[in-house]
């Protein structure tokens, strides 16, 4: 019943957030034509930039694509000059019903004041601002309450503004480890357990997955390691037996799940690949032989470089366990990343928002570029990447005729500045003007 009571009352609470500049023009989108016009164009697909570029849009997908399209005389034609027209971002790592703060210790006391209904309203902010920011489908890979299943209903029945949705509901992981919650004495806080998504044995692992399905998430994610942002655990140790994980991977695979494992340590990478995991996320302390395991069986890396810089830098503000873990961890990540590229490794777009300031992810593809990624290489790590990560490359992630017209325009050529993925002018989700500035 909480499922559907948040997804409810974020509804009711929330609706008026639906509006937007743009909502005439949106709502005729449903049934006039549209064209999109622009100086240059990045399908996503080839790699390469076309000029001109034009979009054809009809309801909620793309009709045509390129210079030589057909446009239909009733068309309602946006000439958006000097810009180029790019897929609409895909984030395989989100944390968009959690909140960023600036003062880590103020932010764990308002979060733990919440309840799950206050904390939706700041989901529903969140989910704004990152769709406004140029994104629009995610990954959300964990979060307390089911709060993002509720989120994601409230999006897709088209209550609230945001982001499609794919989610994880709680994280899975062991007791005491980075999906836990903090060490709160046992008396005052109710220690989690499998529907919370802490679990021990093989058979309670595989009852807290049935668990997060039963409730509706579409993947499931686990920490195979410590974490960074925890107090009471070892960045890179493994937190789930071999077993555990098979019987994680085995369950949702049955059931059609995709699943995800947080790792900064080699060796639970190494044990997670090796029990079917479908991708690595974070992966700092990652070593060749590992990298090139995951390229050998097609697993992805989700890098979060944008997570690593910031925590980094940030690092004096946190508690000093988590400041030594977020340095150490940093300093190995950029190694790691480009070894990754050297050996060929899948990567798909994740950013881990919420370490971070929602609305800020697309400076993920300069980070990478940054670490030797061509301009064209990014992109593509959500067009391509994300989108087969996620099954959905059927779907959308590249600008062609049949697939949802998931567009952003950012300014100028994309490729000589790769930095106007952070600066959008105009965001289209599904054939609808979701944000746009003059």
């Amino acid at each position: 019943m909480r499922v559907n009571a948040l997804a409810l009352l974020v509804a009711a609470m929330v609706a008026g957030s639906a509006t937007n500049p743009d909502s005439a023009l949106a709502n005729e989108s449903e049934t006039q034509t549209i064209v999109l016009k622009a100086a240059h164009l990045f399908d996503g697909r080839s790699g390469k930039l076309d000029s001109p570029g034009v979009i054809v849009i009809q309801g909620k997908t793309i009709r045509a694509v390129g210079a030589n399209a057909t446009i239909p005389a009733d068309a309602r034609v946006m000439d958006l000059g000097d810009a180029t027209l790019v897929p609409g971002y895909i984030d395989a790592h989100t944390h968009i019903a959690s909140d960023y703060s600036e003062n880590w210790a103020q932010g764990f006391y308002e979060g733990m004041l919440r309840f799950p209904v206050e904390q939706s309203f700041h989901a529903a902010r969140n989910a704004r601002v990152t769709l406004e920011a140029g994104v629009t489908t995610v990954r959300e890979v964990g979060a307390a309450d089911f709060i993002d299943v509720g989120l994601r209903n409230a999006i897709n029945d088209g209550l609230v503004e945001g982001p499609r949705m794919l989610v994880a509901g709680h994280a899975l992981g062991s007791t005491g480890g980075h999906c836990d919650s903090s060490p709160f004495p046992p008396d005052r806080v109710k220690p989690a357990g499998p529907l919370e998504g802490v679990c021990n044995g093989a058979e309670e692992c595989r009852l807290a997955v049935r668990e997060q399905m039963k409730f509706g998430a579409d993947l499931i994610k686990i920490c195979a390691s410590g974490g960074v942002l925890s107090e009471s655990d070892p960045v890179d140790v493994p937190q789930l037996t071999p077993a555990e994980l098979k019987a994680i991977i085995g369950e949702a695979h049955t059931w059609g799940r995709k699943v995800a494992a947080h790792s900064h340590g080699d060796l639970a990478a190494q044990q997670a690949v090796e029990a079917g995991i479908d991708s690595i996320e974070h992966g700092s302390f990652l070593k060749p032989a590992t990298l090139r395991l995951m390229k050998e069986r097609g697993v992805y890396l989700v890098p979060t470089r944008m997570t690593q810089e910031w925590v980094v830098e940030k690092a004096d503000t946190y508690p000093p366990k988590i400041a030594g873990k977020a340095r150490a961890a940093g300093k190995a990540h950029g190694e790691m990343f480009a070894n990754a590229l050297k050996i060929g490794v899948p990567i798909a777009f994740g950013t881990d928002a919420a370490v971070f300031p929602h609305g800020l992810n697309a400076r993920e593809f300069g980070d990478y570029v940054k670490l030797g990624m061509s301009p064209a290489a990014a992109l593509m790590t959500s067009s391509q990447g994300s989108a087969r990560l996620l099954g959905i490359e059927s779907e959308t992630g590249t600008l062609e005729a049949g697939k949802f017209a998931d567009i952003v325009a950012v300014p100028g050529n994309v490729l000589a500045d790769i930095r106007a993925t952070e600066r959008p002018t105009m965001v289209m989700k599904q054939g609808r003007i979701v944000a746009r500035s003059e």
